[in-house]
């Protein structure tokens, strides 16, 4: 088995760099402070709950406005979805390959810590 090069650090740096300025999966979402803790919230809530924004954020202990500002984040990355002909606006946890990538990995590091 061949051992990878040395890279210079300065190389490592401008890698960190490139991913920070063009962030993608993870890092894409993580990036914006409050999406981890809004995640987080999501993963504790019952199958199939439906929910308003104000009622995330009393669930995830953030600002409305704090959910407005990153609520199309969530749809776009598949983590919730929108009800449809709900009023007020109503959201549910989605049924996606990143939502059932989440609970696992979630389930994964909790048991780790125990």
């Amino acid at each position: 088995m061949s051992e990878s090069p040395q890279k210079h650090p300065a190389a490592e740096k401008d890698t960190k760099e490139a991913r920070l300025e063009n962030p993608s999966g993870v890092l894409y979402l993580f990036q914006h402070e409050s999406v981890p803790i809004l995640i987080d919230a999501i993963l504790t809530l019952p199958p199939g709950r439906e929910f308003t924004k104000t009622e995330l954020a009393d669930h995830a202990g953030v600002t409305r406005q704090t959910v407005s500002k990153y609520i199309d984040l969530l749809v776009e990355t598949e983590i919730v979805e929108e009800v449809a002909n709900s009023s007020p606006r109503r959201y549910r946890v989605a049924k996606s390959d990143a939502v059932q990538e989440l609970f696992e990995l979630n389930s994964a590091l909790n048991a780790a810590g125990e």
